[in-house]
């Protein structure tokens, strides 16, 4: 396999997570929150395990599986959660905006354990990335901080979770690099990820799941979308072009916005697109900030 193949891979990752959001609220609808978050990391669980082979846990520090594999679960339980309890489909989009300030969030988590020097240029682009949050929530009508706190007590919920997975994430990028030692547990990982949310859907009153042959299909192609991102971002980070594929991944909002809003039929308006090109910005530029830092940070999508 040539290094040219290897980027693809990666590449192609990127373009199957930029779908992840649109589908995980396709399932959502179909199945419940729970319950369709429950079938999907099964099938992404199943997938990983015929690609990567059956996980060894003695191959792994169990410090590692007990705090990145508990990250891990966190954050994509409040990430499906916030997806499928969303009130609509375009507040789900605005639910990813938020769940991509990972990135800058991450940075200045790094620049803080690390506690080097760094452009002083780092704080305004991560403030870009959190004001280009705020606009995706205030519409045509202009800046209103009465409409964004209107919006998000609509539901302030859904628009925690959706931080708090944030947030979560940027730790996990940071704490995986200092205990996980080349480990990749991501299969175990959402073999636990699954349980919990089967365990969740039991204790809940979401009622019995229905299988239409639509929603049997969308929820498979889900789950095979999902494994199969992770799977080839695995191949990609052994031989890939990681500064390429580094700067491809900070453009993912604008990729899962666009494929997102296509899936699920959501016509944007332009602060949207504005918010969603600053939360870009503001991340790329922290990462470019920091790129000449390895011990910083780590490109991780």
């Amino acid at each position: 396999m040539s290094h040219f193949n290897y980027t693809g891979c990666g590449i192609a990752a990127i373009f199957l997570w930029g779908a992840m959001i649109g589908l995980m609220r396709t399932v959502a609808e179909a199945f419940g929150p729970i319950g369709g978050a429950a079938l999907l990391y099964t099938i992404a669980a199943v997938f990983l395990i015929l690609v990567l082979g059956v996980p060894k846990r003695q191959h792994f520090s169990l410090r590692y599986l007990l705090i990145g594999g508990g990250l891990f679960v966190s954050y994509e339980i409040c990430l499906a959660l916030a997806m499928g309890m969303a009130n609509s489909r375009h507040q789900a989009l605005e639910m990813a905006v938020i769940n991509y300030l990972w990135p800058a969030i991450t940075v200045v988590l790094a620049v803080i354990l690390s506690k080097k020097t760094v452009s002083v240029w780092l704080y305004p682009s991560v403030g870009l990335a959190f004001t280009g949050v705020v606009w995706t929530l205030t519409g045509d009508a202009g800046f209103s901080i009465t409409h964004v706190v209107n919006n998000i007590s609509s539901n302030p919920l859904t628009y925690g979770l959706a931080f708090m997975g944030a947030v979560i994430w940027a730790i996990y990028c940071n704490v995986t690099k200092l205990i996980a030692k080349g480990q990749n547990a991501i299969a175990l990982f959402f073999i636990a990820t699954a349980m919990v949310l089967w365990i969740k859907y039991a204790l809940s009153q979401e009622g019995p799941l229905s299988f239409s042959p639509i929603a049997t299909f969308n929820v498979i192609l889900t789950g095979v979308v999902m494994g199969s991102g992770y799977a080839l971002w695995n191949i990609a980070i052994l031989r890939g072009n990681m500064l390429l594929l580094a700067t491809l991944s900070y453009f993912t909002p604008v990729i899962s916005t666009l494929f997102s809003s296509l899936i699920l039929g959501v016509i944007l308006d332009t602060s949207f697109w504005q918010g969603v090109a600053m939360v870009t910005l503001g991340s790329l530029l922290c990462w470019w900030l920091t790129r000449d830092k390895p011990n910083l940070i780590e490109a991780t999508t």
